[in-house]
């Protein structure tokens, strides 16, 4: 097995990915209570007990709702950034020193014994966050990027998560859903800045910068239950690649779905 993972939850009301390779598991982020997450994971015949570690993108509580009971519960380690730290210490609860692990943006570190076989590379985004990241995963050949909660793509970020094989993408808004929707207009302002989220048109615009003959799926993720809708996700991202003369053949490539209240199905990655 090389890599291989799926998304528990996506969206505002909670996040948590599972990433795997042959002898190492990782949580990324545990944004929905600890309950909650085990119920998600037991669907995917994931217990807690084999968890290596938890990684966190950053500290907004839609991302690390569960952090602490579970890292206690299951006596794991949690990697971040010295500033999510900071930011979100007060909010997980007691952790032991030896479970607080820094793994400074930029950084790299692996899992899976001597071997090392799964490699995690963090990258700075852009997000009204203290020190908001996110990951690529590797295995020999395979790379799996995570790539939400971004407020545009920027060229540094381009460069970190292009040549994925697969790539779960933020495709958070519809604009014109966000701007006659109910939330207050400082949050939609901060929402449609370039601290807050990507919209479907604005992932689409990514892709045509992101695909490769590499690239097999894209998971569309973060999505607003309030001002989006899945159909008219993949439907805009789709028109935005077709407009930039991208056409695809169901084998080369497809555009995936997450959810906010159930796990994506396992998903193997590998060089094509």
């Amino acid at each position: 097995m090389g890599l291989r993972f799926t998304v528990l939850a996506s969206g505002s009301t909670g996040n948590a990915t599972i990433v795997q390779s042959e002898n190492a598991t990782v949580l990324v982020d545990a944004g929905l209570s600890a309950k909650k997450l085990e119920e998600l994971m037991k669907e995917r015949d994931v217990s807690g007990h084999e968890l290596d570690a938890i990684l966190v993108t950053h500290e907004h509580s839609d991302h690390i709702k569960g952090l602490g009971a579970i890292a206690r519960k299951y006596e794991l380690p949690i990697y971040a950034n010295e500033a999510t730290w900071e930011n979100m210490h007060k909010h997980v609860g007691k952790i032991e020193a030896d479970k607080r692990m820094i793994m400074e943006t930029g950084s790299a570190v692996t899992f899976g014994g001597m071997l090392g076989e799964m490699r995690v590379e963090s990258y700075a985004i852009s997000h009204d966050a203290a020190e908001p990241v996110g990951y690529c995963f590797y295995n020999g050949e395979s790379k799996l990027s995570l790539v939400t909660d971004l407020g545009y793509m920027s060229e540094k970020v381009r460069q970190q998560v292009i040549h994925s094989d697969v790539l779960v993408l933020e495709s958070n808004h519809d604009v014109d859903m966000l701007r006659v929707g109910r939330y207050p207009w400082n949050i939609k302002r901060r929402i449609l800045s370039d601290i807050g989220h990507l919209s479907n048109e604005a992932a689409g615009d990514a892709l045509c910068e992101l695909l490769t003959d590499r690239t097999q799926r894209v998971y569309l993720a973060h999505l607003s239950r309030d001002h989006n809708q899945m159909d008219l996700a993949k439907l805009t991202v789709n028109k935005v690649l077709e407009n930039n003369g991208f056409f695809f053949k169901k084998d080369e490539f497809s555009l995936m779905e997450t959810y906010y209240d159930r796990p994506t199905l396992w998903d193997e990655v590998r060089r094509r």
